[in-house]
């Protein structure tokens, strides 16, 4: 078992704060990589002559990837050395992201995507696992603040980024701008970020990673279909079920191993269980937010890609703001308020935003905007950093990488269960009377399929009614997410463990091993020996 040691401020790396922009490096490209592909697609589908099925699966291949080796991934970094899986996991996005930008056909780009999310995977629970053997307690949930921080803010400059290139360029450039991005986050790893591993973790379970990859693939693809063939399909029953055998049949070969890959004892770890939860329902929420924002501001209020992505800025700046204010704010009040008031905001802005209609334009979308990304911010902060403080060194990576897919799944149900929220109001709501039966099935798939058959047809009550179904729809959703960001507040309020309180006795005379000046120092206990922070696991001091 790997010993854990105090992390003294006095032996804390000087280098810190430089390692922590090669992992906002590493997180920034996989943000805006998650939503640039979105703008590219029409361009992509007209010259390379994909169906609508086959623009799904190059957008899906990444998520399903992505989700289901993320557990795996975390445990090679334990064992492996997770700067240097890191540094792997971004040379295998490059190489991806190589091939989707030479692809000359549909299935080269889905295969690339694939292989990016092979990538994206190793990258995005590793960053997180370093963090605690970087930062002491008193640092982290700035530093958490920080990385939470860049990786949303590479959603919106998908849109922006992506909208500028296909301005400019062929849309394979979309791709490109990962290779440079990619070899930044490679040479700052190399040169900035200390190697931190367990070499007595557990090895790689050939079984249970193919158990794990598969169950999960099956059901996040599953979530993924279901918007489009609905839930009774028989291929998306088939899928769920298929993934709660393989799934079930992980729980039970870990239970029996003595060594197992899967430490189904971290989610006995009431910390780590509901600061996750908390997580996970944070991006349920958020997710919601984003699907339905950007047909919003293209079709109805008439943006542009690029001017879309300007648009959810406000959004950034709020979770800029709040990142920058969570430690002082925990340090005052304790986790547990300050999640519970963050989701409380949260669900206020969308409870606000479901008050929109078609004539308020973009102002009143701007404040919305601005309280969801406050609220985003001093939920999410806090929950990721109380979860990464429960994980011992020796189960950094590991233990992220389940955190991490516990978020993943948790958007990847909000964008399935409310977009199938959406589609169906949207549905209900369309007048398409008049119109011939194909036009009509055209137009009710989406409100930018509504309004192209409109402009052809020329059919403006057509586009007006679109416009009116789809705000009916997005408040529909967003009244859902306000409802779910409430019911989230009521569960952390009540069960979230507080940490960081100032009001806390002894907290401001105590140092980073739990010691008080004048007594002798507490034994190590399971629930304290986890948020020390770990010396190096490769011997340096």
């Amino acid at each position: 078992m790997a010993t854990v040691t105090p992390h003294p401020e006095t032996h804390l790396d000087p280098r810190r704060w430089w390692a922590l922009g090669a992992l906002v490096a590493s997180m920034l490209v996989l943000g805006f990589d998650m939503t640039i592909l979105n703008v590219a697609l029409p361009t992509m589908a007209g010259q390379l002559g994909a169906s609508t099925g086959e623009q799904q699966w190059m957008a899906d291949a990444y998520v399903v990837v992505f989700a289901a080796l993320m557990l795996p991934a975390g445990l090679l970094g334990d064992r492996f050395g997770r700067r240097r899986m890191l540094m792997v996991g971004l040379g295998v996005f490059l190489a991806g992201s190589l091939v989707g930008a030479l692809a000359g056909d549909v299935t080269w780009v889905v295969v690339a995507r694939a292989v990016m999310g092979v990538g994206g995977a190793l990258v995005m629970p590793l960053a997180l696992s370093v963090l605690p053997s970087l930062f002491p307690p008193t640092e982290r949930t700035k530093a958490v603040g920080i990385i939470s921080a860049a990786s949303a803010l590479g959603m919106p400059l998908g849109p922006i980024i992506g909208g500028w290139l296909l301005d400019h360029f062929w849309w394979g450039s979309v791709f490109l701008i990962n290779v440079p991005m990619a070899a930044i986050g490679i040479i700052a790893c190399l040169f900035l970020l200390p190697e931190t591993r367990d070499p007595a973790s557990p090895k790689v379970d050939a079984v249970s990673t193919a158990l794990t990859a598969a169950g999960l693939g099956a059901l996040i693809y599953a979530i993924i279909e279901a918007p489009n063939r609905g839930w009774g399909d028989p291929l998306v029953l088939a899928l769920i079920a298929g993934s709660v055998v393989l799934l079930a049949a992980l729980v039970l070969r870990e239970r029996r191993s003595v060594r197992p890959m899967l430490d189904m004892s971290l989610l006995a770890h009431r910390g780590f269980l509901l600061n996750a939860v908390a997580a996970t329902l944070v991006m349920f929420v958020l997710s919601g937010l984003m699907f339905v924002l950007p047909p919003y501001l293209q079709a109805v209020l008439g943006n542009d890609a690029l001017g879309t992505g300007v648009r959810m800025l406000p959004m950034m700046g709020g979770l800029m703001v709040a990142a920058r204010a969570a430690q002082p704010v925990v340090e005052r009040f304790g986790s547990r308020g300050v999640v519970s008031a963050g989701l409380v905001v949260l669900a206020f802005a969308a409870l606000l935003g479901s008050r929109t209609t078609v004539e308020s334009g973009y102002g009143f979308t701007a404040l919305w905007l601005s309280i969801a990304g406050l609220g985003f911010g001093f939920a999410v902060v806090p929950a990721m950093d109380g979860a990464l403080a429960t994980l011992p060194s020796d189960r950094a990576g590991s233990g992220s990488g389940l955190l991490m897919t516990l978020r993943q799944v948790g958007g990847a149900i909000g964008i399935a269960l409310l977009g199938s929220l959406l589609a169906g109001a949207f549905r209900d709501r369309l007048d398409v009377g008049g119109l011939p039966e194909g036009a009509a099935d055209t137009a009710r798939e989406s409100v930018v399929a509504a309004h192209l058959v409109g402009d052809r047809a020329g059919a403006a009550d057509l586009v007006t009614s679109a416009n009116s179904a789809y705000v009916h729809g997005m408040g529909l959703v967003l009244l859902v997410c306000g409802i779910a960001s409430l019911a989230a507040a009521l569960l952390a309020g009540a069960f979230l463990p507080n940490t960081g309180s100032s009001t806390e006795p002894n907290t401001k005379s105590r140092d980073v091993t739990g010691s008080v000046p004048g007594k002798p120092a507490p034994k190590p206990t399971p629930e304290m020996t986890p948020r020390m922070a770990p010396a190096p696991a490769d011997g340096r001091q």
